[in-house]
């Protein structure tokens, strides 16, 4: 296999990673709302277990790839497996049968994020190239691979049916087996085997310890509280519109999918700023940006609508996403790269998970659906006082977080890491 060849096939193991993802996420809460008639409560209950399974699979994955099955395989039985879990949540109308499928299909998917990222740098690494320089123009397909899912799904009005997880179970399945076509990566029998302590990150609680940490890491969760919540809602408050007779026709209504997608598209624009954010600004001010973005993101969708200003302010909301998402999760991982000791970094970065996509993302669900519920009305969701409480909640923590950490601005720190 030639190098760009190899290239070529870890650009479609990429695009079919996050389009797996892309073909239900967005459309799932609809789905549930909409056609299951589940409550706010139990949607938000059901979107924490994508929190519930970030916690702890992606370690023990982890530990499993390291000592015992190479990482290409384990990948590729994980999306097998999960192919079978999504199709039999599709034949599920219950809430408690479809809990306990997503749940298990969400403890293999999780993880295979990280799994990804190791096939390829394992791969690319043998081949001599610099990661760094070459893994992120073929992870960005990856973001597209989300994009024209979301747009298959919305465009076969797959959106409110079950159909979108059959269409996720198949192309679970072609990844599963399409991964198990790559050069074996083998299990690394020489290198530093972890602890699960250390896989899940918990060696690194000592940081709490310190104060301007134990600040940063708490503050991780409460912005990890938002970073979902417009995945979980944004397609079920579009959707909703539809009731009304003077939106049921609009774009924004009956294509809710492409709408929500421009919030990916964004990502893939401000992911490339980022550096010279973080070295003009310093890290403490990208963070504060990424938070006061989330107030703008729940703010526009709190005056939005799909007519007119109200159509603009949508679309603006979609714009702003990369800075709100991005700039705080690539800031935050490179706070904790700048200041943790070089023992613990590793674990380090897995609590800074932890504490963002696991019990952040629990608490917003969770959060979210009892907010939801409570605005919820005679079967009618009042979706302006939703998405206002979500964007005073996001100022709150901007606001704290701005008073309470403390940090200086090093440039040169800045820039070591990022070259």
């Amino acid at each position: 296999m030639n190098n760009n060849y190899l290239k070529f096939r870890l650009t479609i193991l990429n695009f079919l990673q996050f389009f797996v993802w892309g073909a239900w996420l967005l459309s799932f809460g609809k789905y549930l709302g909409a056609t299951l008639h589940f409550s706010g409560e139990q949607i938000g209950k059901m979107f924490m277990t994508m929190g519930i399974a970030s916690l702890f699979m992606p370690g023990i994955m982890g530990i499993i790839a390291d000592r015992w099955i190479s990482p290409n395989k384990l990948y590729a039985f994980s999306h097998i497996i999960g192919a079978f879990l999504l199709y039999f949540a599709s034949k599920q109308t219950g809430y408690g049968p479809l809990y306990a499928y997503i749940l298990i299909y969400l403890m293999l998917y999780m993880p295979t994020i990280a799994l990804d990222n190791s096939v390829c740098y394992c791969l690319l690494s043998r081949r001599g190239y610099d990661v760094v320089k070459v893994f992120p123009p073929i992870r960005v397909w990856g973001t597209i691979g989300f994009i024209v899912a979301t747009w298959i799904t919305d465009m076969f009005g797959w959106g409110t049916k079950p159909t979108q997880l059959y269409f996720a179970a198949i192309a679970s399945f072609v990844l599963g087996l399409y991964a198990l076509s790559l050069p074996d990566c083998g299990v690394n029998k020489s290198g530093e085997k972890k602890t699960l302590a250390q896989a899940l990150g918990l060696d690194a609680f000592v940081l709490f310890k310190n104060k301007r940490m134990a600040i940063f890491l708490i503050f991780s969760m409460l912005l990890g509280a938002a970073l979902q919540i417009t995945n979980m809602w944004g397609e079920a408050f579009l959707h909703d519109f539809g009731n009304n007779p003077a939106f049921a026709n609009a774009f924004a209504v009956k294509h809710n999918g492409i709408l929500m997608s421009l919030s990916q598209l964004s990502e893939t624009l401000f992911i490339l700023t980022i550096p010279f954010f973080l070295k003009r600004y310093g890290i403490k001010n990208v963070m504060l940006m990424s938070m006061f973005a989330w107030f703008f993101r729940f703010g526009l969708f709190g005056i939005g609508n799909p007519y007119g200003w109200g159509l603009v302010a949508l679309i603006l909301s979609m714009i702003v996403y990369g800075m709100a998402f991005d700039f705080f999760n690539i800031s935050g991982s490179l706070f904790v790269e700048t200041e943790v000791d070089k023992k613990i970094r590793s674990s380090a970065q897995g609590l800074f998970m932890i504490m963002t996509n696991g019990l952040g993302a629990m608490m917003g669900a969770y959060g979210s659906g009892v907010i939801v519920q409570l605005f919820t009305k005679n079967g009618v969701r009042h979706w302006p006082h939703i998405w206002i409480t979500f964007s005073l909640y996001a100022l709150t923590i901007g606001i704290l977080f701005m008073i309470l950490f403390r940090y200086k601005h090093e440039p040169e720190k800045i820039k070591n890491i990022t070259h």
